[in-house]
This record gives structure tokens, C-alpha cells and sequence, in this order.
């Protein structure tokens, strides 16, 4: 008997419906079939498929089967697959006995013993099985909580084949699964770092507050023991939750990835990732045979903090140029490409020279410098020095800027964005189009820039990134239209300029 089950697996982070064939009745077959190019973990599925099952009480076909992946140009890993597999053979032998598994889509991992195991990318699949009109999905009891998420689909989660078996079969019935009031989030778990902890700096709080509040790349520049790292790791306390939209984003890529927290169904603070010095191009934007997102998608709609910058590979930081202009990774292979959502906000650190010695050879400081290109730094809105703090300001009772009131600057000027742009949008990510419309400066703002771009040789993105940075300045003010003052603070900005 030939049986279809509905499934699904992942291309990137993107889920794609997959039609699982068993047939059952070809006795010719030399020896079981897998084909519709599985990988290595999916052509083992079938063995842990028959242990399962006849561990589970249930009679496995004495003959070879086959089993057909559809589609078959589509290249198919992990072993999400097991459990479609499963009920394949059973409705083909069959102990199920309904069509009910026609309205579902169906994923697991199976142990050796009939346990259903938990999978990655149960979001996507929820979302799948919205946009394909099917009832709901049957997975782990794992999954449930973030497949949950998705509205308008009915999540049952299942723990052995026999449970799953009985559900097709209608013996018993069970409940949809339903989140137990508002969905668990990261926020209910990480406590919010204090801005107020750093001691000095403030010339830099203010800078990280402009780079918060419009969404604009940072660049901070210092020696050694000067809080730099300190500094970078409170920005994601003064920032603002994530949307619901922006969530099922970021959420989706953890997801497909096996990354998401143990019980969280939602990720609702933005993620902040911190790759070594050492990590290969493939590791931070993605990549491999069967394309995988990297550290630039992990930090979609978070921060992505690049400590020691000129340690990095060259070659390395120029891979970042892409998803820093267009806010995404593009992975072209022979069967087509793949694109991963990379919109993050780039907050980096270095050292003024390889050392920090007194005295030490300018030449020394420039070769040092010369590991970043100045397109790369043209990407970066905004460059600030991070001085030694004084001994006075160290040992002082004076707080500083904290963490409230930088957040109080960033959500005043976000929802000044919103109002302008009627979406998510930042001021970092403004067209030309919104640029014309919202930077125009007046003559006296024009000859700032003239004589700024004479003086520091800005190029013509460093000079809209000046004028986005001031346009962030004015709404952190309140300023409707950009100014002199404002002008004159995001010039400053371009520290780094100078030197290329």
C-alpha cells in the first residue's frame, strides 16, 4: 500500500513542504530505498524507523520498502523526517486507519525505543502549515511551546509513535496545545546590565545613546582597560523589546538552528552575539555545502559586537560589507542561492595601535590601522575615542548617565521614527528617497559639510551617514529640523576618517 504524509525541511531557515511516499507493497525491492536526495542522517532515518516501530509493538513489513522525498531536487538533512517516515509505513501496513493524517503536518526525531524527540525549526514549520492551509502540525512535545506561538494553527505534541498512532487512528483525543498565558520570554529570565556600573565615559554614553536611538553602526576606539567591553555589553538594556514581528523573525533563525533557550517560546530581547577574532568568513555570515545562517543572521534585529576589530581576518571583515549596506546575506550555490535576514547593529572596539606603547612608531600605528578598509569604515556611522578614565572620576560618588535615562533618549526617538516612517524603521536605514525628505540642511548646515568633507575627505556615503547620525541627533533633542549643533556633534563622529 502506497501511503503520503505531509512534512516538512528546512533550506536555510526557510521551511519548505516535503511529501513523504511509502510504499510498502513492492516486494521486487532488493533492499530498502531512501531516495530523493537525503543526506547521510536521513538515509539512517529508515533503520531507527524500524527499531522504533517494532519496538513500539507495532509489525514492520518483512521486505524491502521505498521511500520516495518529494521534492526530489531538494536536498534533505537532519532527522526531522522520522516520524512522517513512521506513520508512512504504518498507514501503509495499516495499523493507522484514517486519512487524518492528511490535515496535518507531521515532524520528529525518533529514539530506538518509540520516544518522539525534539527537532529543529518547529516555528517555521508552524508558519508552513498556516501559509499551506493545513489544520495544524503533530510534533515533539519539545516543540510545543514555540510552534504555539503561531496563531491560527492547532500544535499537538506528541512523545511516543503509539500516542501519535492513536491520535491518526481517533481512539483518543488530544488537546491542542495552548501557551499558559503570555508566551515565556527571554527578557523573564536575563537581567538588564546598569549603564551606570561605568564609571566616566560620558562623552561615549552619549555617542552609544545616538547609536541606539537611530540604529547606526558604533566604532569605539580606546587602550586597554578603558570599559570599552563594559560599555557594549550594557547597549542591549537601554534598547527597546523587540516587535511581534521582528520576534517571529529572530525567533524563526534560533529556531531552525536548534538554539532557542530550553522553554522559551519567544525571543523578545534582542540578541546580542560576540564571535572571536578568530572565526572563519563561513562562521560569521554563513555558509557550507548545505547553507547554513552565521553569526550576522543570529544577530538579526540585535547587536552584533566585534571586539580587538583589526585582529579579524581582512578578508573576514570584508564579508561584512553586504549585510551592513542591504541588511542581508546572500549564499549562491549550483542549485541556487539562499538568503539570510542580517539586519543588526554593528558595535566594534579596538585599540588606538598593535600595543599601546608610549612613544610607539607611527608606522607601527599605521599598519595597524591599515587592517580596516575605509570602505569598511564608511559603513560605520560613528566613531568615538574611549580616553583612560582619571583617577578623580574613578574614585568619585558621582554616578554618571545610567541606563534609564539613556533609555528615556532612545524611546523618545524611536517613536518620533515611527510616526515619520509608519513602520520599524531607523533613521540608520533611511533611502535617499527619506533622506531628501527628512535631512535636507540649511545653507549654513551645507557649508559645515563642505568644509568637513575638504578637511577629512568624507566620501559620499560618509556624508549621508553624517546627515543620518544628525538627524538622529535632532530627534533625540526634539528638533523637527536638523541644525548647526546637530551638524557639528555627528561630523565629530567621523573620528577615523582621517586616516584614510
Amino acid at each position: 500500500m502506497l501511503a503520503k504524509i505531509h512534512s516538512f525541511v528546512l533550506i536555510g531557515i526557510d521551511p519548505i513542504a516535503c511529501e513523504v511516499e511509502v510504499d510498502t507493497a513492492n516486494r521486487a525491492l532488493k533492499k530498502t530505498v531512501v531516495v530523493g536526495l537525503p543526506q547521510a542522517a536521513v538515509k539512517e532515518s529508515i533503520e531507527r524507523v524500524r527499531s522504533s516501530v517494532i519496538n513500539s509493538g507495532y509489525a514492520f513489513p518483512d521486505h524491502s520498502i521505498m521511500v520516495n522525498l518529494a521534492p526530489a531536487d531538494v536536498k534533505k538533512e537532519g532527522p526531522s523526517l522520522d516520524l512522517a517516515m513512521a506513520i508512512g509505513v504504518l498507514r501503509g501496513m495499516n495499523h493507522i486507519q484514517t486519512d487524518r493524517h492528511k490535515l496535518y503536518l507531521i515532524a520528529g526525531e525518533l529514539a530506538l525505543d518509540g520516544r518522539v524527540r525534539k527537532i529543529k525549526g518547529a516555528l517555521s514549520m508552524a508558519l508552513l502549515a498556516r501559509e499551506k492551509s493545513f489544520k495544524g502540525v503533530i510534533l515533539p512535545t519539545d516543540n510545543a511551546r514555540e510552534a504555539a506561538v503561531v496563531e491560527g494553527v492547532e500544535v499537538y505534541p506528541v512523545s511516543t509513535i503509539s500516542q501519535a498512532v492513536s491520535f491518526l487512528n481517533e481512539q483518543i483525543e488530544l488537546d491542542p496545545y495552548e501557551l499558559d498565558g503570555q508566551p515565556y520570554t527571554l527578557s523573564q529570565v536575563n537581567e538588564a546590565l546598569d549603564f551606570a556600573d561605568v564609571r566616566g565615559q560620558e562623552a561615549v554614553k552619549r555617542a552609544i545613546t545616538i547609536a541606539s536611538a537611530g540604529g547606526h553602526n558604533l566604532l569605539m576606539i580606546g587602550p586597554p582597560g578603558t570599559g570599552k567591553t563594559m560599555l557594549a555589553s550594557r547597549i542591549p538594556g537601554i534598547l527597546p523589546p523587540l516587535s511581534r514581528t521582528e520576534s517571529l523573525e529572530t525567533t524563526r533563525i534560533y529556531s531552525a538552528l536548534g538554539l532557542l533557550p530550553e522553554n522559551i517560546a519567544l525571543m523578545d530581547e534582542r540578541p546580542v552575539r560576540s564571535p572571536h577574532h578568530s572565526t572563519t568568513a563561513q562562521a560569521l555570515v554563513g555558509g557550507g555545502s548545505i547553507p547554513r545562517p552565521g553569526e550576522v543572521s543570529l544577530a538579526h534585529h540585535g547587536i552584533l559586537f566585534l571586539d580587538e576589530l583589526p585582529e579579524f581576518s581582512r578578508y573576514v571583515l570584508e564579508m561584512l560589507r553586504q549585510p551592513l549596506e542591504g541588511g542581508e546575506v546572500t549564499i549562491a550555490r549550483v542549485h541556487g542561492s539562499v538568503r539570510f535576514p542580517a539586519r543588526f547593529m554593528l558595535v566594534a572596539a579596538m585599540n588606538p595601535s598593535p600595543h599601546h606603547r608610549r612613544g610607539e612608531d607611527a608606522r607601527a600605528k599605521e599598519k595597524y590601522l591599515a587592517k580596516l578598509s575605509g570602505p569598511l569604515l564608511d559603513r560605520i556611522d560613528i566613531h568615538v575615542e574611549v580616553p583612560a578614565v582619571p583617577y578623580r572620576e574613578l574614585t568619585g560618588k558621582h554616578q554618571g548617565t545610567t541606563s534609564t535615562s539613556m533609555r528615556e533618549s532612545v524611546q523618545r526617538a524611536r517613536a518620533l521614527q515611527r510616526k515619520r516612517f509608519n513602520n520599524d524603521t531607523l533613521n540608520a536605514r533611511m533611502g535617499s528617497k527619506e533622506m531628501k525628505t527628512h535631512c535636507d540642511l540649511s545653507e549654513t548646515c551645507l557649508l559645515l559639510m563642505k568644509q568637513a568633507m575638504d578637511e577629512l575627505g568624507l566620501s559620499a556615503r560618509a556624508f549621508d551617514k553624517v546627515r543620518r547620525v544628525a538627524r538622529t541627533i535632532a530627534d533625540i533633542d526634539g528638533c523637527e529640523r536638523i541644525n548647526e549643533n546637530h551638524i557639528s556633534e555627528a561630523i565629530q563622529y567621523r573620528l577615523l576618517d582621517r586616516s584614510f
